[in-house]
């Protein structure tokens, strides 16, 4: 290779002298936004195709809901809590338990560990985060099957729970190419108990059902009683702001079996 003459050192250490991909001040520029948009969407997309993910169950839920590690910690050093806290810590032991015996079960029966001409289906997937998303991902673990992390950034940081497997945990900037992420290859949805998130991805994939712009897939809420108290969906039905038919796009179950009963009725296919 050619050695660089001093007379030219000022061009050689210009950035206009990097290449694109070299260039991080460059690729952040506003403009470039639709760049950065399609490099979210195509490292993650390549990266499960090299896995053989062809589809995915999604989990959400609250990062908020505790693991049986942080149930235990709060018993030995909280001072006389009381019983509606304590109650409130068991029943939402009991979210994450389920959770995780959930992707334990799909992991188990539905193709995630067995894949057919190398492609793999019904692979657990979540928001990589903790609470819920931990669970779920913690079963499909214990199952010893793949299980996916689409993370994002935030301006508290997220890391990734420990339990995803690590060349399947991703790390978003857009929430937008995220949920696109999370939808594309989903072949059911299952919604913990959460909060604004939780909500917010809910109503997302529902509407998308209702318009009829995503494929006919399963949607199980689990503990009827949460969301039927959170949610009163009747209300928006009396006052014609849905149809009768909009309630049939979602059931609810109480048990992880359940859950897995329910999606197998409503058409998910297992390898």
């Amino acid at each position: 290779m050619q050695k660089p003459s001093p007379e030219v050192s000022d061009q050689l250490n210009s950035p206009s002298f990097l290449l694109p991909v070299e260039d991080t001040n460059f690729l952040l520029r506003d403009e470039m936004r639709a760049v950065r948009f399609a490099l979210e969407y195509a490292k993650a997309d390549l990266l499960l195709r090299d896995w053989g993910v062809r589809s995915t169950i999604i989990v959400f839920g609250s990062a908020r809901v505790p693991s049986p590690e942080r149930v235990e910690s709060w018993k030995q050093t909280a001072t006389r809590p009381n019983d509606a806290e304590t109650q409130k810590m068991e029943r939402q032991l009991r979210w994450y338990e389920a959770a995780r015996e959930f992707g334990r079960i799909a992991s188990e029966r539905g193709g995630a560990k067995a894949p057919t001409d190398r492609w793999r289906d019904n692979v657990i997937a979540t928001g990589g985060g903790p609470g819920i998303m931990e669970a779920a991902n913690r079963g499909a673990h214990e199952a010893q099957a793949p299980t996916i992390g689409f993370n994002i950034t935030l301006p508290h940081e997220q890391l990734p729970n420990r339990y995803t497997t690590p060349e399947l945990t991703f790390r978003f900037h857009y929430f937008a190419m995220r949920k696109m992420h999370l939808a594309m290859r989903a072949k059911a949805l299952v919604v913990f108990p959460g909060g604004f998130g939780t909500l917010d991805e809910l109503f997302e994939v529902l509407t998308l059902r209702q318009t009829g712009k995503a494929p006919s897939v399963p949607i199980v809420m689990y503990d009827r009683s949460y969301w039927q108290r959170l949610l009163n969906l009747d209300a928006l039905l009396e006052e014609s702001m849905i149809s009768p038919d909009d309630l049939q796009l979602f059931d609810y179950a109480d048990s992880a079996e359940d859950i897995w009963r329910i999606l197998i009725e409503r058409g998910l296919e297992t390898s």
